[in-house]
C-alpha cells in the first residue's frame, strides 16, 4: 500500500511544484516586472529549491550526440541492438562508412550497467570516455514498473541469461566492462561459458567496485544486508506496482524507497548540498547552480527492480556469499570462476569507496585461478570514492586510460 500512497501524494503536490517553478520563472525572467523588486533573486531562489525538492525526475537521456575520433567531430546514434522485456542492449553507433570503421580497429566494449536503482544514464561519463577509442553497447535496463505481468519475473540469472545472450551477440571479439553490481553476474556468466568451452566467450573482462566477496571490508550496505533476514526486506520494502502503470501488481522494489536509502546514508552532504545550492542562484553563481542541477536530475532519476530478482541478490550475494564460498548454482550448473583460462581479468576499486569496499573487487583475482597472471591486472584509485571510478575527472584522466591500454593489450 505505501506505493499506492506515493503515488497519491506525488499527484497531490505536483500543483505545488509546478506552481514553484512557474513563481521561480517569474522572479527570474528578464522581462518580468516582478525580477527587478527588491529580494527578487532569492525569492527565485526559494522557490526553485522547493521545485526541485518536490518534483518528479523522469529518465534522463544520454545527450552524447558526437565524439571525437582522431581529432575529428564523429556524430553518435544510438542504436537498439537487442529489445528484451527488462533491457535494451543500447549500441553508440558511430556515424561513418564500413570503410573507416574497419581502418579505426576500435575495440567492441559491453559496459554492463546496473541495476541498483538508477537507470544507466549514471554511466554516460563511463560512455562518453569511451566513445573516442571504443565501440560501444551498454545495458539500458527497463524500470520494472513498465514491463506488464504477461511478461513474467526476472530472477537474478535472469540477468546472467541476458549478459550471455549480449556477449554471445556481439562476441567472440568483445571486452566486457561491468559497474558495482553486475561484476557479480557477469563473472558468473563468463564462468559458466568457460564451463561449457563456448565459443563467444569474451577477450577480457573489466570490473570495477563490486561486491564480489561482500565479506571483506564490508561497508553500511553490506552490513544492512547481513542485519536484516530475507524476510525483512521482503515485508519491509517490497510492494505492489498501482494501477496506473503498465506493470500493475508487479512485485518491485520501489524506487523512491530505494532514493531514500541513498539520501539516508549521506545526509547531511545532500543537505548540505542543496544550502549551497540555493547560495549558488542568490549570488548568481550560475555554473554551480547548473552544475547541482544536472548531478541530481541524474541522482534523482530511479528505476523500480523486480522483487524476485533485488530478493535473489540479497540473499545470493550479500547473505550466503555463494560466489566465493563456490556454492552457487544457477539452475543447477554449478559456477566455477577456476574454470575461466583464456579470458583476461582487470579488477579496479576506489581507495575511499564507502559502497564496495576495499578487497571485493579484487577477490575475482583469486576466484580466477587459471587465469595467467600476465592476463591479471588491478589497480586501486587513490582518493577515488564509489562514483569516481566511472565519472568525474579521476575517471577521465586516470583510469579510462588504464582500461582502453588493458584492452589494447588482450584484443
Amino acid at each position: 500500500m505505501l506505493y499506492h500512497f506515493h503515488e497519491m501524494h506525488r499527484t497531490m503536490i505536483t500543483p505545488l511544484t509546478q506552481w514553484a517553478e512557474a513563481t521561480a520563472t517569474l522572479f527570474t525572467n528578464p522581462v518580468s516586472p516582478f525580477a527587478h523588486a527588491p529580494f527578487a533573486q532569492r525569492i527565485a531562489a526559494g522557490y526553485e529549491l522547493m521545485y526541485r525538492l518536490g518534483k518528479y525526475y523522469e529518465k534522463p537521456e544520454f545527450e552524447l550526440g558526437t565524439t571525437l575520433v582522431d581529432g575529428e567531430t564523429v556524430t553518435i546514434t544510438e542504436v537498439v541492438t537487442v529489445q528484451k522485456p527488462f533491457c535494451t542492449l543500447l549500441h553508440f553507433k558511430k556515424d561513418l562508412s564500413a570503410k573507416d570503421l574497419a581502418k579505426l580497429h576500435q575495440p567492441k566494449v559491453l559496459l554492463v550497467a546496473p541495476l541498483s536503482g538508477h537507470h544507466s544514464t549514471l554511466l554516460r561519463d563511463t560512455v562518453r570516455a569511451l566513445l573516442p577509442e571504443h565501440d560501444v553497447y551498454i545495458t539500458d535496463w527497463t524500470d520494472a514498473r513498465m514491463v506488464p505481468l504477461s511478461d513474467g519475473a526476472f530472477h537474478l540469472h535472469d540477468y546472467i541469461y541476458y549478459v550471455q545472450e549480449f556477449i554471445r551477440e556481439l562476441g567472440p571479439d568483445l571486452h566486457v566492462i561491468s559497474v558495482c553490481q553486475p561484476t557479480v553476474p557477469v563473472l558468473a556468466a563468463v564462468a559458466l561459458m568457460a564451463t561449457a568451452n563456448d565459443p563467444k566467450l569474451p577477450k577480457s573482462m573489466t570490473m570495477m567496485g563490486g561486491p564480489i566477496d561482500p565479506r571483506k571490508s564490508p561497508t553500511q550496505v553490506n552490513d544492512l544486508a547481513t542485519e536484516k533476514s530475507l524476510s525483512w526486506f521482503e515485508n519491509t520494502v517490497i510492494d505492489s506496482v498501482p494501477h496506473n502503470f503498465p506493470a500493475f501488481g508487479r512485485k518491485v522494489y520501489p524506487g523512491f524507497l530505494q532514493h531514500a536509502g541513498f539520501i539516508a546514508m549521506n545526509p547531511g552532504r545532500h543537505a548540505q548540498s542543496h544550502r549551497e545550492f540555493y547560495q549558488h542562484l542568490i549570488e548568481g553563481d550560475d555554473a554551480s547552480a547548473e552544475e547541482h542541477r544536472q548531478f541530481y536530475n541524474e541522482y534523482n532519476a530511479v528505476l523500480d527492480m523486480p522483487a524476485e530478482y533485488y530478493l535473489d541478490t540479497i540473499k545470493t550475494v550479500f547473505q550466503e556469499f555463494r560466489l566465493p564460498m563456490g556454492t552457487w548454482e544457477v539452475e543447477g550448473q554449478l559456477v566455477r570462476p577456476q574454470d575461466i583460462k583464456n579470458v583476461a581479468l582487470f579488477t579496479i576499486e576506489g581507495a575511499l569507496d564507502d559502497i564496495s569496499g576495499s578487497g571485493q573487487t579484487h577477490a575475482a583475482q583469486d576466484l580466477c585461478a587459471a587465469i595467467p597472471t600476465s592476463m591479471k591486472q588491478h589497480f586501486t584509485a587513490p582518493k577515488c570514492g564509489h562514483f569516481g571510478i566511472f565519472s568525474g575527472r579521476r575517471w577521465r584522466e586516470e583510469i579510462c586510460p588504464k582500461i582502453g591500454e588493458f584492452i589494447k593489450a588482450h584484443a
